[in-house]
């Protein structure tokens, strides 16, 4: 990371370092070359010696899908939390960063109104303010992981929980515990899952948010790490949903969950 502590190899080098464009996720441009951009996976004799190509920044053509501008902070966050090799408390450290992100990003696509408030030498300023009826909900366990860079933004807002396994003998999603606001139907869903590898937990977790009167076009599904075949999936089933991701990727680190909690 750039506050450790490292030699800096580059720097009498006489080489700039090369400007990196940044590419907005929504951005219609050259969209007919873009859903064919995800890069492939690169596998040797062995699955585990698969390489994942660096530039996989691509919405796949879908409108409801964002991801964040990136940028050399997200890559090396993104490149840390992958590494087999990163301790318990960097990966945590990074997990959380990266989360801190996304949230504040996912913050930005709630709605607002516009606010006059007086300065302390009593001028007017023209500011803008958080309606109210937003709320979060975390796809247990590993969404619980977000909760706290949720509260770190909004202190007050009211944060449900969804519990969902896979059934041991179909294999299918099951609902096992749910919880939320009396009033989460009249309330804006921020919904946290950080890893999307099937999308098939976050379909089920809609369908229970559907049942309690939530519309789909409420619901923000804030994600760490999507693959091309999670977001396509929850997207063909809830096309009003918008996800909110950092990078779409055949290889989603999966086991984020048992890393950040320590039960791997």
């Amino acid at each position: 990371m750039p506050c450790h502590n490292q030699q800096l190899n580059n720097v009498n080098s006489g080489q700039e370092h090369p400007m990196k464009q940044v590419r907005f996720a929504n951005n219609n441009n050259n969209s007919s070359s873009s859903s064919s951009s995800v890069p492939a996976v690169v596998s040797n004799s062995e699955p585990s010696d698969a390489t994942i190509q660096p530039d996989s920044q691509d919405n796949l053509g879908l409108p409801q899908l964002k991801l964040l501008p990136l940028n050399d902070q997200i890559r090396e966050l993104q490149t840390i939390i992958r590494d087999k090799t990163t301790s318990r408390g960097d990966f945590v450290f990074c997990a959380d960063r990266l989360i801190r992100l996304v949230v504040e990003e996912g913050l930005n696509q709630l709605p607002y109104s516009e606010c006059t408030v007086t300065t302390p030498t009593g001028y007017k300023y023209e500011g803008v303010k958080f309606e109210r009826g937003n709320c979060g909900v975390s796809i247990m366990r590993s969404g619980e992981a977000m909760e706290q860079g949720l509260r770190d933004c909004c202190r007050s807002i009211r944060i449900g929980k969804i519990l969902i396994q896979s059934d041991e003998e179909t294999q299918k999603a099951k609902v096992y515990y749910a919880k939320f606001p009396p009033d989460v139907y009249r309330r804006k869903v921020l919904l946290m899952y950080p890893i999307l590898s099937t999308g098939n937990t976050v379909i089920e977790a809609v369908r229970v948010l559907i049942e309690h009167g939530v519309q789909p076009r409420h619901i923000i599904l804030l994600s760490l790490f999507s693959t091309p075949h999670g977001a396509n999936s929850i997207i063909q089933e809830f096309p009003d949903i918008t996800i909110l991701t950092t990078e779409v990727h055949p290889v989603a680190p999966t086991h984020f969950g048992q890393r950040y909690f320590g039960t791997n």
